[in-house]
């Protein structure tokens, strides 16, 4: 029997490569409406495979640090509707400078990209996702307090604790919302982020953790989850 339930559409943003771009393979696999966005000039493999998916992936340009790239994206978009907005764009810095030893522009490059910036995105375009839909950002398991007990990463880990942070208060100020809202911890997976010292492959992280996005559909409220489903502690 042919299936004619409609299409259902994501946005991913930060999808030119790792984990993004792997979700974008993995959407278009299970029959989604995907729009990929990527920073100017990074864009080359996203177009590769649009131009194979018959009209399934759109792809944007945007840096999410620059608002004015943010609000013309936005404009761009104004009258699509999506089942699932994602974002993914984040960086790493060295993993040896602790707080203490971090110069004051790569802290600030660091927390406005991981953190500042996502949230961002997720307040300009929350209203085009649908009222049962998932609004998700890409955290990670060193975002977590409680599991912090070697000190490791310690820039990173803050931006993603303060990413979390503000996920939950955007959950607060939604508390009367239905959609699904999501913190997605991938693992320790082998890309350009991740090291090749990575436990992970993509594999083995991403079609698990599209599975945990598809399993939390239609349960309101803010979780903190691995690709598995399991739930990470604060």
């Amino acid at each position: 029997m042919q299936d004619l339930s409609p299409q259902k559409a994501v946005l991913l943003v930060g999808a030119s490569r790792g984990l993004g771009f792997a979700m974008v393979e993995e959407y278009l696999k299970r029959g989604w409406r995907v729009i990929a966005t990527g920073r100017e000039g990074s864009t080359e493999k996203l177009h590769q495979i649009a131009k194979a998916s018959h009209g399934a992936l759109e792809v944007e340009t945007v840096d999410i640090t620059i608002p004015e790239q943010v609000a013309a994206l936005r404009s761009r978009l104004e009258v699509r509707r999506m089942d699932v907005l994602f974002v993914n764009a984040g960086v790493i810095n060295d993993h040896r400078e602790t707080i203490a030893d971090v110069s004051t522009e790569e802290f600030i490059r660091v927390m406005v990209t991981n953190a500042l910036s996502p949230m961002r995105v997720v307040e300009a375009f929350q209203d085009l996702v649908q009222p049962t839909g998932t609004i998700g950002v890409m955290s990670s398991g060193q975002g977590s307090l409680t599991n912090n007990t070697n000190g490791n990463y310690e820039v990173y880990r803050g931006s993603k604790a303060a990413l979390n942070m503000f996920m939950r208060s955007f959950a607060a100020r939604h508390r009367n919302d239905a959609r699904t809202l999501l913190l997605m911890a991938p693992g320790w997976v082998r890309t350009d982020m991740g090291g090749p010292e990575a436990r992970l492959s993509i594999e083995e992280s991403i079609p698990n953790l599209l599975s945990t996005i598809e399993a939390c559909e239609g349960h309101s409220g803010l979780q903190y989850l691995d690709y598995l489903g399991r739930v990470v502690p604060w």
